[in-house]
């Protein structure tokens, strides 16, 4: 598990007060982190272009054509001069190296955009854009020097931001690289440190991304253990009994003990998963909301839920007269999409936007929701999925394209409902579902279109 920053300028800034580094320093540091990843990867005469923003970031690509200048073919592209006194500082050194600023060219190997980095505070403007969209037309190898240019610390990108293909990011991870916009053009990921280790660097975060690493699968370990041992998940079955069949599998895959459907109607089920009308006595969770829809009456709901059993609650609930009521109790876990999570929003009175509002800013609008609801987790669905309670946050990345299927949600409610019914804690249960979901995905080896749910349940079994 890894930090992140909203900022880290206050690092930087400690870092010269606590440790007596300079900005120059750093910088130099920064400069090398990526002429080491350029010699790793590309051999010697390739063509590299370099564009060089006025300030920092900039001053960081002009640093890096002294360091690379003799070895490669290095074009330097200078559109606005130089600003800050570092840009101006290295310009003066190229200048004595005989080296100016060129014209965009049309093509080269490597790309290296040092523009704007976290240093973009303000809308690109036309020539900004058009230098953007003529790097992004290029077919070399393109890399971003701290953050694309184009893409903003909360995470919202324009539209024409730099698309790398890998990102040398400087000092720390910053939280932005990490939202859903920015999944399409950050590419690859790399911390350069600058001058000191990160352990010294860096401070405590509210904020975190998941590693593959933070895996912790289920396994069981008692030699006498019988299925009691594990618990038993009681799904709330609706209209599309079929999510709660997909959800009551995968929580069946996932290790919990007993799985049962609640139902009004005889449904055929797998023979491994269990029916009944009534909510059994040894529930130990419930699952409910998943094809929901108006199976039961708020009557017969209440009388369900008429315990304090830890829930977890998706789609359809979200819409239901019960939900706020639910919302009071301290064990629930609610796996909304972006969408359903507006509605949320606007039933909590917290915030009345539509979905490409939110996704702009989800961060923000997630930490809205944990301050009014401090003892819910949240689990906010996305490309990049969003994990949250009270005032921790935690960002799963490793979800792939193939679960942008029907039913990929439904396995999720799925894992995280078996861990909540063996007894996990709520916040556990959803951070370690996230990821075995996440990392089920990569497993799948054929065409990324072809994945259905049973295939992600499937791959629980090879993690």
């Amino acid at each position: 598990m890894q930090n992140l920053y909203v900022d880290v300028t206050s690092l930087d800034s400690r870092a010269v007060d606590k440790f007596a580094l300079s900005e120059e320093i750093m910088m130099e540091h920064a400069a090398i982190a990526v002429e080491r990843t350029i010699r790793e990867r590309f051999v010697l005469g390739s063509s590299i272009l370099i564009v060089c923003g006025s300030g920092n970031n900039g001053a960081d690509g002009l640093a890096l054509v002294r360091l690379l200048d003799g070895d490669f073919d290095v074009i330097v592209h200078v559109p606005f001069g130089g600003s800050s006194p570092l840009a101006k500082l290295q310009l003066k050194r190229l200048e004595k190296m005989g080296i100016k600023s060129e014209r965009l060219p049309k093509s080269a190997d490597v790309i290296i955009d040092a523009l704007f980095g976290s240093g973009l505070n303000r809308p690109l403007d036309l020539a900004s854009i058009k230098i953007l969209d003529a790097l992004n037309a290029m077919s070399g190898f393109k890399i971003a020097c701290d953050i694309p240019s184009g893409l903003h610390l909360d995470g919202s990108c324009d539209t024409h931001s730099f698309k790398a293909a890998l990102t040398v990011t400087m000092g720390a991870l910053k939280r932005g690289m990490f939202s859903d916009h920015a999944k399409e053009i950050v590419g690859e990921i790399i911390v350069a440190d600058l001058g000191i280790h990160h352990n010294h660097y860096e401070i405590p975060s509210q904020w975190h991304l998941l590693e593959v690493s933070d895996l912790r699968l289920p396994i069981r370990t008692a030699v006498s253990a019988h299925k009691g041992s594990y618990g038993h998940l009681a799904l709330i079955c609706g209209e599309k009994a079929g999510a709660a069949v997909i959800a009551g599998s995968a929580a069946l895959r996932f290790g919990a003990g007993l799985v049962t459907l609640l139902s009004n109607e005889n449904i055929l089920l797998p023979y491994e998963l269990m029916q009944s009308h009534s909510l059994p006595e040894n529930t130990t969770a419930i699952a409910l909301g998943m094809g929901m829809g108006s199976e039961f009456d708020d009557k017969e709901l209440s009388a369900l839920l008429d315990n304090s059993l830890p829930l977890v609650l998706d789609a359809d609930i979200f819409t239901h007269p019960l939900f706020l009521e639910l919302l009071k109790r301290p064990n629930i876990v609610l796996t909304p999409h972006p969408k359903e999570f507006t509605q949320i929003l606007r039933v909590c009175e917290i915030a009345d936007i539509d979905t490409a509002t939110l996704q702009n800013d989800r961060f923000n609008y997630a930490q809205k929701f944990c301050e009014t609801f401090p003892n819910t987790v949240l689990v906010l669905k996305g490309s990049n999925v969003l994990i949250a309670r009270n005032k921790d946050f935690f960002i799963n990345p490793h979800g792939t394209v193939t679960l942008a299927k029907g039913g990929s949600g439904d396995v999720l409610s799925g894992l995280i409902a078996a861990l909540l019914a063996q007894g996990y804690d709520p916040l556990k249960s959803a951070l370690q579902g996230s990821l075995a979901h996440a990392i089920a995905s990569q497993k799948f080896t054929k065409n990324n279109y072809a994945m259905t749910p049973l295939d992600l349940i499937e791959s629980i079994t090879t993690l």
